[in-house]
């Protein structure tokens, strides 16, 4: 089995903690979760490995990903929340989360992976995050869990992997040439009021450059925005 509550488990751990801002009953689970397989395999006292912990992370990441997406993108129609959502729970940025909580220097690997540096390794990593996301989860619930991921998320939607927002770039295209005056315009609204669609052109000057609809008037917006951008960087 699997060493607990050892007196080097405590301090290895209460860093960590800190760093998460969040404090575990059962240590041990937060211990799995920091094993890979490696190690497991090269240290027969340890019998546990994060793998499936990883496996319940995956889909406790994409559940809190697509409320926040839906709750606070309602300019972004389907096709732009699976794209957000996509952008976010991919391997390269859930490895960025990892880094920044500096996860690497707290997992256990084996011999081989270390000396590799598997520590900086994005799919290591990547894998790491959703492993300590589960452990908050079952120890102490969604919240915790949720908040972590959504403190991260916050900073990655702050830094520089920003989500797209079509109507600030062609705003800040447009803004390069003194003068130049963009306005959007609903021409069609259609379906009855739990299903309504609408089109929506952006002018450049009173000259039409591009049309999108959506399910809102924002998310036409940013579909008539994307667009243009097209149409004016051709």
């Amino acid at each position: 089995m699997m060493k607990k509550d050892t007196n080097k488990d405590y301090l290895f751990t209460e860093e960590l903690e800190k760093i998460l801002s969040y404090k575990f009953r059962d240590k041990s689970i937060l211990i799995e979760a920091l094993t890979h397989s490696s190690y497991s395999n090269e240290n027969p006292g340890a019998d546990k490995n994060n793998e499936r912990l990883e496996f319940l992370g995956d889909s406790i990441l994409s559940y809190v990903v697509t409320e926040y997406l839906f709750l606070n993108k309602k300019e972004f129609p389907e096709g732009e929340l699976t794209r957000a959502r996509a952008l976010i729970v991919r391997e390269e940025t859930l490895s960025k989360f990892a880094s920044k909580l500096n996860l690497g220097k707290y997992i256990l690997l084996g011999r081989g992976e270390r000396l590799s540096k598997g520590y900086e390794r994005p799919s290591i990593l990547a894998d790491l995050f959703e492993a300590v996301i589960a452990a908050v989860y079952l120890d102490g619930g969604i919240g915790p869990a949720k908040r972590l991921i959504l403190d991260c998320v916050s900073e990655f939607e702050n830094g520089d992997y920003k989500l797209k927002n079509y109507k600030t770039e062609l705003q800040e295209l447009v803004q390069r040439v003194p003068d130049k005056k963009l306005s959007y315009s609903v021409v069609d609204e259609s379906g009855p009021d739990h299903e309504k669609s609408f089109t929506v052109e952006v002018s450049l000057d009173g000259v039409t450059i591009g049309a999108g609809k959506g399910q809102s008037k924002k998310a036409a917006e940013q579909q008539a925005a994307k667009q243009a951008l097209l149409y004016l960087e051709l």
